[in-house]
């Protein structure tokens, strides 16, 4: 009894941890728009996101991988100095920027594109192979084309309001009884947050390339993912110092700014990312890709119940069809994977018909002397 509850447990652990993984990142979403409503620079809130991240993870590195770390060479810091340019510094700025300017609904919805993002570049870049001649093939271009459609639906479509389960709590300071933004919210500001959120996800399938890339010259998750981050705080750091003279930004108090840029940088840089790592390890990135869209659910839930954000028929359709687009490209290339390792896969030989040759050797007589 005992022993099938363990592996009902151990079967169970993957699918659990992945949803707190996906709990966890969508609230990193909601506090860095309380954080940027406090008046906190969306760049130093990137800054202090990963000298927190290195802080935490450079030591698990350090003494999980110290006898399993690869050599250091200069090809692998450059590939790590692009890692923490497309997936550190550029992503998470222009997402703070898009943030400020739309909704971190519109964000998270936006941010389910990039599988179909990454399958693009993929394509252009040689690293994937497109047959329109498979199902699988069709499957991904309909899922990308799909996903596009969602992508534009929820940017340009607002339709009637929807009124969902609110908690009347409202989080953002206050003026004359009217919540204060940090950007105003005419149409304008918000195609431009819809440029920069799009643009985030382009620069974050580019990370995913150079990823790929890196983990062959240097296949250790953790000594990587501190290398990215060391890379990430120094550039985000240096690009806050250039534009935001003013010293008082830098400071944390016992606040939500603290409380946002420890959050981000040891949950969701450190904690998560290892989470993730062992995923994927144990069950794949297919498993791991699938659980996105539930960070869209949280993410709309205490968008519309806490940060008194407006939901609209526009962004349900679009956010579905972005999921539904997710799905079918994950399922082209799911069928198309399992094609390549039954393809790949040797053929194990008929027993019946095969043959064994018994060879017996005498020893030789040993010569008179």
């Amino acid at each position: 009894m005992m022993k099938s509850m363990r592996n009902i447990v151990d079967a169970l652990k993957p699918a659990m941890l992945m949803v707190v993984v996906q709990i966890a990142n969508s609230w990193v979403n909601v506090m860095y728009k309380l954080a940027v409503n406090d008046g906190m620079s969306m760049r130093v809130i990137v800054a202090y996101r990963y000298v927190f991240a290195t802080a935490f993870i450079a030591p698990l590195a350090f003494f999980l991988e110290r006898k399993t770390r690869p050599k250091m060479t200069w090809t692998v810091l450059f590939q790590a100095l692009l890692c923490g340019l497309f997936g550190g510094v550029l992503p998470q700025n222009l997402n703070l920027e898009a943030l400020t300017l739309t909704s971190v609904t519109f964000t998270t919805a936006v941010a389910n594109l990039i599988p179909v993002v990454t399958f693009i570049l993929s394509i252009s870049f040689g690293l994937e192979k497109l047959n329109l001649r498979a199902a699988a093939g069709r499957a991904k271009i309909i899922g990308t084309i799909i996903g596009i459609g969602g992508a534009m639906i929820l940017t340009f479509v607002k339709g009637v309001e929807v009124n969902v389960l609110s908690f009347h709590v409202n989080l953002f300071n206050h003026k004359n009884g009217h919540v204060v933004h940090p950007q105003g919210s005419s149409r304008g500001m918000f195609i431009l947050g819809a440029f920069s959120s799009f643009a985030s996800i382009v620069s974050y399938a580019m990370w995913l390339i150079i990823q790929a890339k890196m983990s062959q010259r240097y296949p250790s998750p953790y000594s990587s993912t501190a290398l990215m981050s060391l890379m990430g705080a120094l550039l985000s750091v240096s690009f806050a110092f250039i534009l935001e003279r003013d010293l008082s930004q830098w400071r944390l108090g016992w606040n939500v700014r603290l409380i946002t840029v420890a959050y981000a940088g040891i949950i969701v840089s450190g904690v998560m990312v290892a989470a993730i790592s062992w995923c994927v390890r144990t069950r794949g990135p297919l498993y791991v890709s699938v659980f996105s869209p539930l960070m869209l659910v949280v993410v709309a839930f205490a968008g519309s119940t806490i940060l008194d954000e407006k939901l609209y028929i526009g962004s349900i359709i679009g956010s579905l069809l972005i999921v539904s687009g997710l799905y079918i490209v994950l399922w082209g290339k799911s069928k198309e994977m399992t094609k390549n390792q039954s393809v790949s896969s040797p053929k194990k030989p008929n027993e019946s018909a095969s043959t064994v040759e018994i060879i017996v050797k005498t020893p030789k007589e040993e010569c008179p002397r």
